[in-house]
């Protein structure tokens, strides 16, 4: 009998989705100021009533603050976020600059989600922590960025 010594990991789908919606936010509001259903639901490519039940839900956990007169990010909300745009913007740097190959905003992703803050601080600075993504936004800094 063979015996399998790797383990798979089984990602939970929630937690991608509730990612993608405060990358969407942080990202809107980085462009435009303002975050509104109406965007999130283009950028996200689903359709309104999906995004007003799942605001409802990320202010019910406090991600948000969502009312009538539009969604923020809480602290909390603003940090995953973050996380998240720090994430994507290093992995397009490794793909098109490092491993010279186009960007697959699929496989950005797919992978984003899975990076923790040591892997995350081990990427950036061995690409020696870059200011802007090949699309020339600005990177979040992190821990790993305070001396440079």
């Amino acid at each position: 009998m063979n015996h399998i010594s790797e383990s798979l990991f089984v990602g939970t789908a929630e937690l991608e989705h509730t990612e993608m919606y405060l990358k969407a936010i942080w990202h809107i509001k980085e462009k435009e100021g303002q975050s509104k259903v109406s965007t999130i639901a283009r950028m996200l490519n689903v359709r309104q009533p999906s995004v007003v039940q799942m605001l409802k839900k990320l202010d019910e956990k406090k991600l948000v603050v969502y009312n009538k007169s539009g969604v923020r990010l809480t602290q909390e909300g603003k940090d995953i976020g973050t996380s998240m745009m720090r994430n994507s913007r290093l992995l397009e740097i490794l793909m098109k600059d490092s491993l010279k190959m186009e960007i697959d905003e699929e496989m950005v992703c797919g992978i984003e989600h899975h990076m923790n803050e040591q892997f995350t601080d081990a990427l950036c600075t061995m690409l020696k922590h870059p200011r802007k993504c090949p699309h020339d936004l600005a990177i979040p800094k992190g821990k790993c960025c305070e001396n440079t």
